[in-house]
């Protein structure tokens, strides 16, 4: 195994780069068609996109900041994937801004008729626009400096300057506090930007489901990509089966976390009965959205538990891929379920175009940016001591 060979770029990457473009410069186009025709709808749905967008990109600053304090071969051979995705963060934050700039459209709280709603003048002091736009900057200051840090060092060992175990103890240094403020950070940042579109509804659940459903999405992105380069020049004699297996059963997992968590709030809130939290419930069960609600069960719990039960298809890269795309769809699905209600009635056809096309169109430019960080470095770290480690028995 050369170390030159394993850090040859993929021609799969390059036509994957060029789609996703075209996708998504295709999916805002047709979205600026409807921003034209309702822009209050183009605004409810930008923000489903950004929430996805951002959901990629911290879901795997947690999955990689995890492979630093366990180590393992899975963690290893996706470790380029996560460290590309975090680095999207900033073009994710210019994301954010049409949805500073149309705070009143989104959140009952920051229209002036607020002050007659006792329950929301009750938050006011968190539930301000100020206050709102203050916690925002500190959300993205503290995930960018974790950004700088984990993929400065790294390209350091793509250097040849920090190849030894001790200089990888820094890594686990900022990753372990840095795990736990970031679970801290995006529940909050949960509950600003997708609880407080009803200021009236809370759950204490909602951040570590929101952190499950972000971690689910980032694990199925690696699978598809793993399976894309698998057969490159370079990581044939690396990228195995059962590297696919282990991502494989992390995904199971991380579906069973999702429907834990998402049928644990559902039961400790229908038990509960109160006022202020059942309409959130009754809006996203009856009517239109009601079927919705079946879908999510079966397409994003049901059917994925079945089929990655096989220990055969875990293990077969490009048939794992397809559920790992299936299991992006129904993230879409999921969160199209969490913010739409909020706007749309459960009459008719629930879910707008735009709720497709724009966030499809911002996937795109994400994919764009994303697969051209990953091309700009080695696809797998072999100047990381532990690596080596891994691997040495494989080398000969």
């Amino acid at each position: 195994m050369s170390t030159q060979a394993v850090i040859t770029d993929s021609p799969a990457l390059a036509q994957f780069q060029q789609r996703a473009l075209i996708i998504g410069l295709a999916g805002l186009a047709a979205s600026a068609v409807g921003a034209v025709l309702n822009i209050n709808q183009f605004v409810y749905s930008w923000l489903i996109g950004f929430l996805f967008c951002l959901g990629l990109t911290l879901g795997s600053m947690a999955l990689l900041m995890l492979q630093h304090l366990s180590g393992g071969q899975w963690g290893l051979v996706s470790r380029r994937i996560f460290e590309a995705a975090t680095r999207t963060l900033p073009i994710v934050a210019l994301f954010f801004v049409p949805v500073l700039l149309r705070l009143p459209v989104l959140f009952e709280w920051a229209r002036p008729e607020a002050v007659d709603n006792a329950i929301i003048q009750a938050k006011a002091g968190y539930l301000n626009p100020g206050f709102f736009i203050v916690r925002a900057v500190l959300y993205f200051a503290f995930w960018m400096l974790l950004m700088v840090l984990l993929n400065r060092w790294s390209a350091e060992q793509d250097r040849g300057e920090a190849t030894t175990p001790a200089d990888s103890v820094r890594f686990r240094t900022v990753s372990a506090p840095g795990l736990l403020f970031l679970v801290l950070s995006v529940t909050f940042a949960s509950v600003d930007w997708i609880m407080s579109l009803d200021p009236e509804w809370f759950s204490t659940i909602f951040g570590l489901l929101t952190i499950a459903g972000w971690g689910l999405t980032s694990f199925a992105l690696t699978i598809v990509v793993l399976a894309r380069i698998q057969g490159s020049a370079g990581t044939t004699d690396i990228l195995k089966p059962r590297h696919f297996h282990d991502l494989g059963k992390l995904m199971l997992a991380f579906v069973m976390l999702w429907a834990y968590l998402s049928f644990s709030q559902f039961l400790i809130i229908w038990s509960g009965n109160l006022p202020e939290e059942i309409p959130w419930y009754v809006r996203r069960t009856t009517g239109s959205w009601g079927y919705v609600a079946i879908a999510l069960v079966i397409g994003h719990f049901v059917l994925p538990f079945v089929i990655l039960l096989s220990q055969d298809l875990k293990k077969r890269g490009k048939l794992l891929s397809r559920v790992a795309i299936f299991i992006i769809c129904m993230r879409l699905v999921d969160l199209i379920w969490l913010v739409e209600p909020e706007f749309r009635p459960g009459t008719g056809f629930p879910i707008h175009w735009l709720d497709i096309t724009l966030p499809v169109g911002l996937l795109g430019i994400w994919l764009f940016v994303f697969i051209r960080n990953l091309r700009s470095r080695a696809l797998l770290p072999v100047n990381d001591p532990y690596f080596k480690e891994a691997f040495a028995h494989e080398a000969h």
